[in-house]
């Protein structure tokens, strides 16, 4: 079972019970309600038994309406822990399914970029959503019925020895096959078949996910009839998976039904082999038949709960591979504060990717200081983006090492660093709140006074002001609708709005037009002219009023004369 899952079905199940401790009064009582739920009905059937030899003066104890009003009261505490169990148990199911789309998204953002770069992004919202929506079955569905399955044998079983030991000793391998054999088999053969089924569904919404967002060049290039057959295809092995989980099901839900008419018939076989010893009463074999039924009708459910649990522990163990994977960086428990940064500093540098053991960087060094502004050149993938998520520390130096201020940048506070280094992309990415929302990103707690002087000061407030919401506009509306210099100008808003010390720029104007270019650079240059800035650019000229330019060349800095720059 190792070499095919990381985890195994007990680390899973107390991995899953620990995740449910913050609600464990809520299950508490969803079990406890499920299990008096459960002998409330083998009580129903009971005492309807003994009602029944009570008409027929087979005994002498007790009377009719005794008995009928303990089976009225029994029914009735069905209806009551039934309705209990539910609405507790999904109460508090649905609070944790909360907590735990929380700390993904926390676990991802201190993944990101580093350890996603590799992931299809639908793949991880599939287990964002999709499959921790499923994990809710083992906490609403299963903890108790766990607890019933082992119950309701043994008081079944404890009747049957107050009977004959003979009755204890038919049913109890029976219970033994249906209670825990049968449902550990049944798990461990369909663990393959749920993991294949999450794993495909998964696929299919990055799939459909990557298609959305490029429906527009799927439509300019003609590609949609070969993307559409690659959505059939994909949807055709989602349905192999689906069918495989299905016949599954059906073979573990059906099995047990075997062995509890097969209960029933050793239950008469041994009251007959009583009878033919000189035992004819009729009390207990009657009695213990209506109460094994009953009971075997309540753990029998447990294969229905057993088919569920192929999908959930195969959704689980995809969400605990997430969890478990280890980021690229950690903040030091003692980091340092770094204060208004004057000096950045790569010393003999080191990197390359793990898949990768090519040096992207080697021996790069480079100095900055005060209000520098250094442009880097190269050919692309030479690794001029990598300096600069190195120096955000999206990923740490294989070798070397990069200092701010004069301390390596591992020992500094990861949120001081990325708040006194902003990023400006050739893309800006706008969320679906409204533009002040995405302005104030950075700071949430930006005052509209300083989100109108940051846009100001980015050249976009008299756009803004146009809108007919203004700063309320919602992004989801207009975000299409925006020019590439439009969004840029937010972008550079985010910006002023923090107060970085350091200004980093990545292909800034590589989707702009030469006019909106120099727009954006005139805007640059008289509002951030008193900043550190480092710019990675192909065009010469966004690079126009840098201060030093290097380039990029097998890995390491090569400085650019001035008269080469044009």
């Amino acid at each position: 079972m190792r070499n095919r899952f990381q985890y195994s079905l007990g680390e899973m199940t107390g991995r899953l019970l620990g995740i449910a401790a913050p609600v464990r009064k809520e299950l508490t009582i969803s079990t406890l309600a499920s299990v008096v739920g459960n002998l409330s009905q083998m009580g129903l059937m009971g005492f309807g038994a003994l009602a029944l030899l009570r008409c027929t003066q087979k005994i002498a104890f007790g009377s009719f309406a005794l008995f009928l009003s303990l089976m009225v009261l029994a029914a009735l505490l069905i209806v009551l822990c039934r309705y209990t169990e539910g609405v507790v148990s999904h109460g508090g199911a649905y609070s944790l399914l909360a907590h735990m789309r929380v700390a993904l998204f926390e676990k991802i953002r201190v993944l990101a970029p580093a350890c996603l770069m590799d992931r299809e992004k639908g793949d991880v919202l599939n287990i964002a959503v999709s499959d921790i929506e499923t994990i809710e079955f083992f906490f609403a569905h299963t903890i108790g019925p766990m607890f019933t399955v082992i119950l309701l044998p043994c008081v079944t079983l404890g009747l049957a020895l107050a009977f004959d030991p003979l009755f204890a000793g038919a049913l109890l391998p029976v219970y033994l096959v249906v209670s825990v054999l049968f449902p550990l088999i049944a798990v461990k053969a369909g663990r393959g078949v749920g993991m294949r089924y999450r794993q495909r569904l998964g696929k299919m919404k990055s799939l459909v996910l990557e298609s959305v967002y490029g429906l527009k060049d799927i439509q300019i290039f003609g590609y949609g009839a070969k993307r559409l057959e690659t959505i059939r295809c994909q949807n055709e092995a989602i349905n192999q998976a689906a069918h495989g989980l299905t016949i599954h099901r059906q073979v573990v839900s059906s099995a047990p039904t075997f062995f509890v008419y097969l209960a029933r018939i050793l239950v008469i076989a041994v009251a007959s082999y009583l009878a033919t010893h000189g035992s004819p009463e009729p009390v207990g074999t009657i009695v213990l038949s209506f109460v094994a039924t009953a009971s075997f009708s309540s753990t029998q459910s447990l294969t229905t709960v057993v088919s569920s649990l192929l999908e959930t522990y195969a959704a689980a163990e995809r969400l605990f591979l997430l969890e478990d994977t280890q980021p690229a960086v950690e903040e030091m428990p003692d980091a340092k504060s770094v204060g208004k940064i004057e000096t950045v500093e790569f010393d003999k540098v080191k990197f390359y990717y793990n898949d990768d053991q090519r040096p992207i960087l080697q021996d790069f060094d480079l100095r900055i200081q005060g209000a520098e502004k250094v442009g880097i050149v190269g050919q692309s993938g030479i690794g001029k983006s990598t300096v600069l998520r190195l120096l955000l520390r999206f990923w740490n130096p294989k070798g070397g090492q990069i200092r701010i201020n004069g301390t390596p940048v591992e020992q500094l506070s990861l949120a001081e660093l990325r708040r006194r280094i902003a990023v400006v992309e050739q893309d800006t990415f706008l969320f679906s709140g409204s533009i002040a929302q995405n302005i104030a990103l950075g700071k949430p707690e930006a005052t509209m006074e300083q989100i109108r002087q940051a846009a100001r000061r980015a050249g976009i407030h008299e756009f803004i002001e146009t809108l007919p919401q203004g700063y309320d506009t919602p992004m989801g509306q207009m975000g299409a609708r925006l020019s590439g210099g439009e969004r840029q100008r937010i972008g550079i808003a985010r910006t002023m709005v923090v107060e970085p010390d350091v200004l980093v720029m990545d292909e800034p104007t590589s989707s702009l037009d030469v006019l909106h270019e120099k727009e954006l650079l005139y805007t640059l240059a008289r509002e951030c002219g008193g900043q550190m800035q480092l710019i990675v650019s192909h065009r010469p000229s966004t690079l126009t009023g840098c201060t030093r330019i290097v380039r990029l060349q097998d890995g390491r800095p090569e400085a650019v004369a001035k008269e080469s720059r044009a």
